[in-house]
Order: structure tokens, then C-alpha cells, then sequence
């Protein structure tokens, strides 16, 4: 059960730095919550597996910070790349002219 509960944190950190990151228009709405989720929700399951304890403190506190690394890669890096993209994709569609 506790899975859930880390789960709907690393959305809710993912909806937060969403507009504390500048660059948002490069992403969308769902992007950034769905990445902490997930980033949470596999290094919890990683975690128990190796055998933590689900009610300790060190495994919410790992897991929320690979959730927070995750959605702080994501919204640090993906402006950058698509906007490289962008550039490269105007360059090829006018022909060089632009």
C-alpha cells in the first residue's frame, strides 16, 4: 500500500517543479508527474526487493529523491534538446535559407 502513497508523492513533486523549472513549453501538462511517478514508484520496488524495510524512513527518503533527480533531469534537459531539435528541423524544412 505504501507503494501508492510514494507513487501520487513523486506525481505531486513532478506537478510542482513543472512550474518552478523554466522551459514548460517544451513538455507537456503530464510529462514531468508521470516521470516522478514512475522514477518513485520503480526505485521503491527496487528497494524492497533488495530488502529494506517498507516502513523505514531511508526508503521513502531515497525514493522521493530519485522521483525529485528524475523530474529535475527531465525539465533541465528536455527544453534544451528540443529546442536544438526545433532548430535543426527549421533549418532542414527552409532549405538552409533560415
Amino acid at each position: 500500500m505504501e507503494i501508492v502513497f510514494v507513487t501520487v508523492i513523486g506525481a505531486g513533486i513532478g506537478g510542482v517543479i513543472r512550474y518552478l523549472i523554466p522551459g514548460r513549453r517544451s513538455y507537456g501538462l503530464a510529462l514531468l508527474p508521470a516521470v516522478g511517478a514512475a522514477a518513485t514508484a520503480a526505485a521503491w520496488a527496487i528497494l524492497v526487493w533488495l530488502g529494506w524495510p517498507f516502513d523505514g524512513g531511508w526508503i521513502w527518503t531515497v525514493s522521493i529523491l530519485a522521483g525529485l533527480a528524475a523530474d529535475l533531469a527531465v525539465a533541465l534537459i528536455l527544453p534544451r534538446v528540443r529546442d536544438a531539435a526545433d532548430s535543426r528541423a527549421l533549418h532542414e524544412l527552409s532549405g538552409g535559407r533560415l
